[in-house]
């Protein structure tokens, strides 16, 4: 339903994972919202962005510059197909690392056609000397192309037809402020709601031809971390599921049998989840660790334990990051069916100088 193609480092390809793959990217493009009024969740956003595109039309102008910001699998993307759509003109769509140089961006931005929407995921990725000169295309449609090298070198302004930017980050505090300060509109994407993924999932499910009960959605909503694009991903695997072991029909038992032999468990957690917080509860007692010591444990390495496991474990209350290392909370504890030790509890779950 609501999601994005991102190309962020960090990526991880598990059933789990935020990011779209080839098989999600394809699934998705029949499973996207054609316009606002489809689109799921998201409701200040939405309504923000209802009145900016309604305001360009009865103007008879382009959209203001939008930046959409927020985790992979959230929506940035087909947001900005839907306003492409709203605003009945063409969409261009680029990300940041396909921009290298200056000469990439002024290609691009040459080749627009008047009030097109230029969607560019992970802006904050593009390169310094194109972002210098995507301000000046902004604020004034118009760049300077450079002819020559050296003294010689002349700078001949283009012209630029009136666009709408649709920039989509994961990371806006990567973005410098003077970027930031020529969009007309900024919007935050944020995690979805169990009641929301469960509209998800009974839509997706409709549009996928497969039968499904309220309890079955809700069983697969409760595991997909707040996350549409998870949602349909675990959808998928569960349908599998109920057409080969059962009748089809996805149920609660059926979603958490299914789910059970993919490794997610209740709350969203999957295999590596699960290592980094045994690791950290089983072998050092809770903690603090420090992350190449637990990266170690778990036989990763240290950027999948930091950047892929532990910001959902952090969101869940699961696993605190401290100046001395990683802790597990009582959370940590109880989800893992365990007792944390004393000295585990007190002190809002940090041990003091001397461990007592």
């Amino acid at each position: 339903m609501n999601w994005d193609d991102t190309t962020d480092p960090a990526a991880d390809d598990r059933l789990v994972g935020p990011v779209a793959d080839g098989e999600d990217q394809a699934v998705e493009a029949a499973l996207r919202p054609k316009d606002l009024d489809e689109f799921i969740g998201q409701e200040k956003v939405r309504e923000q962005l209802d009145l900016v595109l309604r305001a360009a039309r009865a103007r008879g102008a382009t959209a203001d510059h939008v930046l959409l910001s927020g985790a992979p699998g959230l929506g940035k993307t087909t947001l900005s197909m839907i306003i492409a759509a709203e605003m009945a003109a063409p969409i261009r769509i680029t990300s940041g690392p396909a921009i290298q140089h200056a000469g990439d961006l002024a290609a691009i931005l040459s080749s627009l056609q008047e009030g097109e929407v230029l969607f560019l995921d992970e802006i904050h990725r593009m390169s310094r000397p194109a972002e210098e000169m995507l301000y000046m295309a902004m604020e004034d449609f118009r760049v300077d192309v450079i002819v020559g090298k050296g003294p010689g070198a002349t700078a001949i302004p283009l012209e630029l037809p009136p666009f709408t930017l649709v920039g989509a980050t994961t990371r806006a505090g990567l973005l410098p402020p003077p970027l930031r300060d020529r969009f007309g509109f900024t919007a935050h994407m944020e995690f979805y709601e169990r009641g929301e993924l469960q509209r998800v999932v009974h839509r997706s499910a409709g549009l996928l031809d497969v039968e499904i009960d309220t309890a079955g959605a809700a069983e697969i909503a409760g595991r997909s971390r707040g996350t549409p694009r998870i949602a349909n991903r675990l959808l998928r695997r569960v349908r599998d599921y109920a057409q080969v072991k059962a009748d089809g029909v996805i149920t609660r038992e059926i979603s958490r049998a299914a789910l059970a032999v993919y490794e997610v468990d209740g709350r969203g957690l999957d295999r590596l989840d699960r290592a980094v917080l045994e690791a950290l509860v089983k072998l050092f007692g809770g903690g603090p660790v420090g992350l190449s010591t637990l990266a170690v444990a778990v036989g990763e390495e240290r950027e999948t334990v930091e950047e892929v496991a532990e910001p959902f474990l952090v969101r869940e209350g699961l696993l605190a990051r401290t100046p001395r290392g990683r802790i597990a909370t009582p959370a940590a504890w109880a989800h893992l069916g365990l007792t944390p030790p004393q000295q585990a509890t007190a002190g809002n779950g940090q041990q003091d100088l001397f461990g007592t």
